[in-house]
């Protein structure tokens, strides 16, 4: 181990241990988990100054016997937290293959037990009580660093498209960051201290002396860590889901609980387009509601806690039958297999052909209503395209921040197309407004949405609005493209059809959930059918075993 010289300064993490909502991220192990835990580690006596992982670096669940850790950002040498004696270094992203933010040293006297990843998923196995207080205190700690601000992770640049691709990557995969703006000169000079940022366009810093420019989520992924999890090129799998949606994540918990061996792939993030659902109410047993990422972040705990490995952002580009299985190539082309494929690949919103509309997507144009949008809209007027559950949902939510919410239909009433519940409550909601028979025609802006602009079919006349952000939610489209060569039928509307179930023509090839044809367009409906199909897969395994 290298050394480095210790700071003494606590800047922002007080050394004594967190109560109230927060203490949960900081356990007491009873003397039988600590036995657990002790067989499953080796105990380190590290030098004072002791480098212990640095920046960048995979690392591993570090409990605090004696002495301390100090997390150092390396950028300016500050210590952002101290764990203590009884205490462990380590958090959510840590099980995901995430890279780490801070550098841990060594303080004088101290004693480590030191459990590798693998030993941590292995005791999440087998000790349900132990597994559960570790999970718990894992989730609670990447809460804790969201709300903090804290982990490494910066996203600067300008408030414009680019940049909201990032911070949305960052929300929907659950990445602790913090935003700097270029207009916000302090904040911008006191980031340029320590990195080399550009004249123009985004930058991300991830704890290092230097900055990434302008790149694209698949490069952030990868120097983060939560790209292909450090799966080597022709990795085999029992089972491949491609989606991690509802009924992807069904799939993926349900089959490594009952021992196989899963892999997801998700093009956009955790959740898939559900987890971009402001909030579901219709969910069995969640009587209040219920946020897609909350939904996501949950199924994706569970996922993990039974073994399953996630790769995202990543796109399935092609699918083919191999000897044992199938090939699955990835847009790097990358090559996963497989004895089992779930197709769970859902559904996209749908895009207008206004012209002017694509420049400002991300720039007040958006298709899908989060926190981060929500932002955008405050106090000003926002105007919400659809007629569907989702467009109800995200009509209700963004009216707690905007100042008017306008909801355009092509029909006559809402409750033609929407749940009786959605519709009762926009009816009746004093910031929501309805416009039937109306359709959009134009949107106005340079860098960012201004004002846009509708035809009113029952007055005859055009409207102009100044608005702030347009959320586009017209119906969606199957992403089934990637199957076209892979021998799957595939309806008029590109739906894959099934048989008997969830089965394709393919032997081995399963769809589920709203890519499915014929399936129920609903999450309760995705989870059951992402539940049921690990039934027909280990039927399928079985007889290739026969064989």
């Amino acid at each position: 181990m290298s050394s480095v010289p210790v700071p003494d300064e606590r800047t922002i993490y007080p050394s004594q241990r967190p109560s109230g909502v927060e203490s949960s991220a900081w356990p007491v192990f009873s003397d039988d988990a600590m036995d657990v835990l002790r067989s499953a580690g080796e105990v380190l006596r590290p030098l004072p100054g002791a480098l212990l992982w640095d920046v960048g670096d995979h690392y591993d669940l570090n409990l605090v016997l004696a002495g301390g850790v100090l997390l150092i950002d390396r950028r300016d040498d500050r210590v952002v937290f101290v764990i203590e004696e009884g205490d462990f270094v380590g958090e959510l992203g840590m099980l995901m293959g995430q890279r780490a933010f801070l550098s841990g040293v060594a303080m004088e006297g101290t004693e480590l037990l030191r459990i590798s990843v693998e030993q941590v998923r292995r005791l999440l196995e087998i000790s349900g009580d132990l597994g559960d207080v570790l999970l718990s205190a894992l989730d609670a700690r990447r809460g804790m660093l969201t709300r903090l601000g804290q982990g490494g992770l910066v996203l600067a640049g300008d408030d414009d498209s680019d940049l909201h691709r990032l911070q949305e990557f960052a929300e929907r995969n659950q990445l602790p960051y913090r935003t700097v703006l270029r207009s916000d000169a302090a904040a911008w000079t006191e980031l340029e201290k320590f990195n080399a940022l550009p004249e123009a366009g985004t930058a991300v810093v991830t704890g290092q002396r230097s900055a990434m420019n302008a790149p694209t989520t698949a490069d952030l992924a990868d120097v983060l860590g939560i790209g292909l999890g450090g799966m080597p090129d022709g990795s085999r799998c029992d089972l491949l889901v491609v989606g991690a949606g509802p009924a992807g994540l069904a799939a993926a918990v349900y089959g490594s609980s009952e021992g196989l061996e899963v892999v997801v792939v998700e093009d956009v993030a955790i959740g898939g387009q559900a987890g971009s659902s402001s909030r579901i109410e219709n969910y069995f047993g969640f009587h209040r509601g219920v946020s897609g990422v909350e939904l996501a972040r949950t199924a994706m705990m569970q996922a993990v806690k039974f073994g399953t490995r996630l790769v995202s952002p990543r796109s399935v580009t092609a699918l083919s039958r191999v000897p044992g299985g199938f090939g699955v190539w990835l847009d790097d082309d990358h090559q996963v297999l497989a004895s089992a494929v779930v197709i769970a690949s859902g559904v996209r919103y749908r895009r207008l052909g206004l012209p002017g509309l694509a420049d400002l997507e991300g720039a007040g144009v958006y298709y899908a209503a989060s926190q981060l949008e929500a932002n955008v809209v405050s106090g000003r007027n926002a105007v919400v395209v659809g007629g569907g559950n989702s467009a109800g949902q995200a009509a209700l939510f963004l009216a707690r921040h905007a100042g008017q919410v306008h909801v355009l239909i092509r029909r006559d009433h809402l409750r033609d197309t929407m749940s009786n519940y959605l519709a009762q409550r926009i009816a009746h909601h004093e910031r929501v407004t309805v416009h039937p028979r109306a359709e959009l025609s134009g949107v106005h802006g340079t860098s960012r949405l201004s004002a846009l602009t509708w035809h009113d079919r029952v007055l005859s006349r055009d409207v102009r609005l100044d608005a702030a952000g347009l959320f586009l939610m017209i119906g969606a489209d199957p992403h089934t493209t990637w199957l076209r060569d892979a021998g799957v039928e595939l309806d008029a509307n590109g739906f894959v059809v099934t048989h008997d179930g969830f089965a394709t023509e393919v032997p081995g090839l399963f769809a589920v959930g709203d890519v499915r044809a014929g399936s129920v367009k609903r999450v309760a409906s995705a989870v059951g059918e992402g539940s049921a199909v690990i039934s027909a897969v280990h039927s399928y395994l079985r007889g290739i075993e026969r064989e």
